[in-house]
């Protein structure tokens, strides 16, 4: 053997080795292998960088704005409340979570569907004492299994489809080609989680029913006029029973109703005190139909999505110490509005207006992005923390914004133009609606992802040029005899290890080229082994979610740990199973 060879394998172990036993960020590391390989001319310069030159990593990039899209208007939960309404069993929820994360991650990338069902799962958990382990443990794994009906249900699929196009690039894989497999495992994902869940999954209530020290703020919102909770009673809009949350009390027009039981019906402008957590608190924004009903944060000049909430830690040298919140020009003096105030960990009563600030008093605010980094290291605040997604979705734009993931796919699928022009097209009528800003469309992608698939491109080239590869797939044929069945089995099983060691994008990239080699010396038709790739980086939970019904989806390789972006490309036409299967 070359040293070539040699030294690439020793690149890509060395590489294994460093992400499966440090933190080490994945896309420095595969930046770095990239660097290396092209040092020691094993790849040259433009072969080192042809994943950044890939329309699919670009197409990527464009995918990340569409989604972010979707997740700035609410449109996945706008779409679940829409279509599935609210369970009214255990088995119900299960079936309608599962099913509607799964008919949305084929289209849409899983880890925003997950988090988007999140806020769903803990109301229907919190509201009918459902354990919550039993609803987002299944959702987890079938959405991570619906992501295999489409090439573009995850990055993964669009990675190895990519590597595919730069080699077969007259390939026949079109956009529902993988349907044939990814409907049945679907399917048995869910029978397998609704027959064996109970008995396997554990009875545990999520983080938020467990905190009892928590803090504890009073906020307002108000019913909008036009807004699906008009005319409906407080159990029916979920605000019944909450373990984290409670409605204190409803004031309309001017009276006050205090005792506020089940079956009080909404009414148009009526504003809800409400007392909560601050993750709660985050929950009520999202829900469609209320908006903020604090007078202060109405006055803020900031669209509706451009606000996100802070707490602040009062210091004892802050000049608000001793002062009402009315008479401290709070709003003028730091460029956001008080929401609630928490001491002690739990809420003040009475108005905010009329509460003199303390030390060590918690203030739950509502400003603009900029304001964490302008006062994170300001005097008057002992501490500055950010809430995360914490920005109220616009769901007046969820229509808009899903409808332009429908165009999407429609003219990606009929060939009216590719999917790179589509999706950029997408990204663009996403901002063009009003569906997000700029600002938020740049910031939505996530660059370290798409640094790292690009970077990961150069090893599989890596691995072909310097025949590593083909070195490889002819010891996995002899093993297996030359039987290709049993090739594809190893290759399978050997691509759900790398996977649990390393990222799932990485993980395809690294077994393409072997995938291909393993076909080529066993004398078979290439497709089942990429497609055996797909499923085995990105699709299949770990060992442990088989045997024990735990989702790794909470691990690296997850959906709930890592973003994925999508691809398309122009197709024919679904191609028959027949297709896809072992020509032997």
């Amino acid at each position: 053997m070359s040293w070539e060879i040699w030294f690439t394998v020793a690149v890509v172990l060395t590489v294994l080795f460093v992400l499966a036993t440090t933190p080490a960020p994945t896309e420095m590391v595969l930046l770095g292998a990239m660097i290396v390989l092209s040092i020691s001319e094993i790849i040259t310069p433009s072969q080192a960088l042809s994943g950044f030159s890939s329309t699919g990593v670009m197409t990527i990039a464009a995918l990340y704005v569409v989604i972010a899209g979707l997740r700035e208007t609410g449109a996945i939960a706008w779409f679940s409340h829409l279509v599935f309404g609210r369970p009214k069993s255990l088995f119900a929820a299960q079936v309608k979570l599962m099913s509607s994360g799964a008919l949305l991650s084929t289209v849409i990338n899983n880890t925003p569907v997950v988090a988007m069902f999140i806020p769903i799962a803990q109301e229907w958990s919190a509201r009918f004492g459902f354990p919550i382990s039993r609803l987002l443990l299944p959702m987890n794994n079938v959405v991570i299994l619906a992501g295999l009906c489409t090439l573009i249900g995850t990055s993964t699929n669009l990675a190895v489809y990519g590597l595919l196009m730069q080699v077969k690039p007259d390939a026949d894989l079109g956009l529902f080609d993988l349907v044939w497999i990814g409907v049945p495992l679907t399917l048995v994902g869910i029978a397998y989680a609704l027959v064996f869940a109970k008995h396997l999954l554990p009875d545990r209530q999520g983080p938020m029913e467990q905190l009892e020290n928590a803090r504890e703020y009073a906020f307002e919102v108000r019913v909008h006029s036009t807004g699906p909770m008009v005319g409906k009673t407080i159990a029916e809009v979920g605000l019944r029973n909450l373990k984290s949350a409670y409605v204190l009390e409803i004031e309309r027009r001017g009276r006050l109703i205090t005792a506020v039981g089940p079956e009080q019906v909404l009414q148009a402008d009526d504003r809800l005190t409400c007392v909560g957590v601050v993750d709660a608190i985050k929950d009520l924004r999202r829900m469609p139909g209320i908006t903020v009903a604090d007078d202060q944060s109405f006055r803020l000049n900031l669209k509706h999505t451009q606000r996100q909430l802070v707490e602040l830690v009062l210091s004892q040298t802050s000049p608000l110490v001793g002062n009402r919140v009315k008479d401290s020009n709070f709003r003028e003096r730091y460029g956001a509005a008080i929401l609630s105030v928490s001491r002690d960990g739990s809420r003040v009563d009475g108005k905010v207006g009329d509460i003199v600030f303390r030390a060590g008093d918690t203030l739950l605010v509502e400003a603009g992005y900029k304001f964490f980094d302008q006062h994170k290291y300001d005097r008057d605040f002992l501490l500055v923390s950010q809430l995360h997604d914490s920005a109220p979705p616009d769901f007046r734009r969820a229509p808009v914004s899903f409808g332009i993931l429908i165009l999407m796919i429609v003219a990606a699928t009929l060939e009216w133009v590719p999917l790179f022009e589509a999706s950029f097209m997408a990204a663009g009528l996403m901002v063009a609606t009003g569906c997000m800003t700029t600002q938020r469309a740049a910031a939505s992608i996530e660059y370290q992802l798409v640094a790292g698939i690009a970077a990961a491109f150069a090893l599989g080239v890596a691995l072909t040029e310097s025949g590593a590869a083909a070195l490889a797939g002819g010891w996995l044929v002899q093993f297996a005899q030359g039987n290709p069945w049993l090739a594809l089995t190893l290759l399978y099983i050997l691509t759900v290890v790398v996977t649990e060691l390393i990222t799932n994008n990485a993980a395809g990239v690294l077994m393409f080229p072997i995938a291909l080699s393993v076909a080529e010396a066993a004398g078979v038709n290439y497709m089942p082994f990429v497609i055996a790739i797909m499923v085995g980086a990105g699709h299949v939970p770990g060992i442990n979610a088989v045997i024990t019904g735990a989702s790794s989806g909470f691990g690296r390789g997850s959906a709930l740990s890592r973003s994925r972006g999508r691809e398309l490309r122009r197709s024919p036409s679904c191609t028959r199973i027949s297709r896809i299967r072992l020509t032997l």
